[in-house]
């Protein structure tokens, strides 16, 4: 069939200029994947169980499975609902359960491998506009190679969040106001910092507005925007009789809120103070490397919807009271970070780059192995 009559003329050239990124980015999850599956067949673990069936992956799919409403009660009294999980993620993967007759977890695979795809060709799109083709490569392929990059390829929403963030930024920044503000809402449907996709919008249509580009679809796509994350909090609230407070009460009892890092600073204190003195130094650093990549993002004068809304996932990140092994992965949706490092490789000579990406692309495989068959959760 004729690519005219699929209705794919308009998005087929826009697919060709991405296509390297889109190879690169399937190239390092699937190294990934194979580091993890020799890992898993030398320790006897099962590379598809740690991927679809652990941790916040099974959460999700009892969601699609059997909806809300399911709780574990701790020996401490803690509560741990799955109201805590947002929903676009199992809701997804119900239809593709559905379709495929897979069980519920797989079918978060297949969507985490599309979102992943979609995020990756996200990223190139913004990188693309503001450094050029070269530089929207290199960022999709230094975000694929994150230490926790793995978890681009888990049963998780990281992936589809960082897809509907990149291109609502994207179409933040080209002034396509009513996609952004749809794109906002999906994301405040799928994870909580989904807060910051919006302060993004909000901040990038009133810096228009007041640049004279005024039209209903700005004010149209600000409304839009926080629909998804009001709808989803508002029905918790009513849910469980805690009102506007009551998704903070469910995160509360998984241990989670926002205290401006206190808690962070005493865990790494704690290390410092202990044998894992050389953990609390990594973490130290760890923490300095990305406030040093935020404040190069400043000095690269980011587009300022960017540094909002990275700014606002590394607070939530970095300042939020629990569970801190979570970390690198919460700081993974934070992709305008990437872009200083992706413009410094674009100077590079390309074969230079390439080893450089290459080994950051193994080490991260082999970290990612090691991390899932480790204690957890990721």
């Amino acid at each position: 069939m004729p690519v005219e009559d699929l209705g794919l003329r308009r998005y087929a050239p826009a697919l060709a200029v991405a296509g390297p990124a889109l190879a690169v980015f399937a190239a390092v999850r699937l190294l990934g994947l194979a580091v993890l599956g020799v890992w898993g067949a030398a320790a006897g673990s099962s590379p598809h169980t740690l991927l679809s069936a652990r941790w916040d992956s099974l959460w999700y799919a009892r969601i699609a499975a059997e909806g809300y409403g399911y709780e574990v009660i701790l020996p401490n009294g803690d509560v741990h609902s799955n109201l805590a999980f947002f929903p676009l993620l199992p809701w997804l993967e119900r239809p593709v359960s559905a379709v495929s007759g897979l069980p519920h977890g797989s079918a978060g695979l297949v969507v985490s491998a599309s979102a992943g795809l979609a995020a990756a060709w996200g990223i190139f799109a913004v990188a693309d506009l503001l450094h050029g083709r070269r530089a929207g490569v290199l960022a999709v392929a230094v975000w694929a190679a994150l230490p926790v990059g793995i978890v681009q390829s888990m049963a998780y929403s990281e992936s589809l969040f960082t897809a509907l963030a990149a291109w609502a930024l994207y179409g933040a920044l080209r002034g396509r106001w009513l996609t952004a503000g749809l794109l906002a809402a999906g994301a405040g449907l799928t994870r909580p910092v989904g807060a910051a996709v919006v302060a993004a919008l909000w901040v990038a249509v009133v810096l228009a507005w007041r640049g004279g580009a005024r039209s209903w679809r700005m004010a149209a796509g600000a409304l839009l925007a926080p629909l998804g994350a009001g709808a989803y909090v508002l029905w918790v609230g009513a849910r469980t009789g805690g009102g506007l407070l009551g998704y903070l009460d469910v995160q509360a009892g998984w241990g989670n809120g926002f205290d401006g890092g206190w808690a962070f600073a005493r865990f790494v204190g704690a290390k410092l103070a202990s044998s894992a003195f050389t953990a609390g130094l990594g973490l130290i650093a760890g923490v300095v490397l990305v406030l040093w990549l935020y404040g190069r993002c400043v000095r690269q004068r980011q587009p300022v919807p960017l540094l909002v809304y990275g700014g606002i996932v590394v607070a939530l990140a970095l300042c939020a009271s629990g569970y801190f092994g979570s970390k690198p992965r919460l700081l993974l949706p934070a992709f305008p970070l990437v872009l200083p490092v992706a413009v410094a490789l674009a100077r590079w000579r390309t074969r230079r780059a390439a080893a450089v990406l290459g080994a950051a692309a193994l080490l991260s495989a082999v970290y990612g192995a090691f991390w899932l068959n480790g204690s957890g959760p990721p």
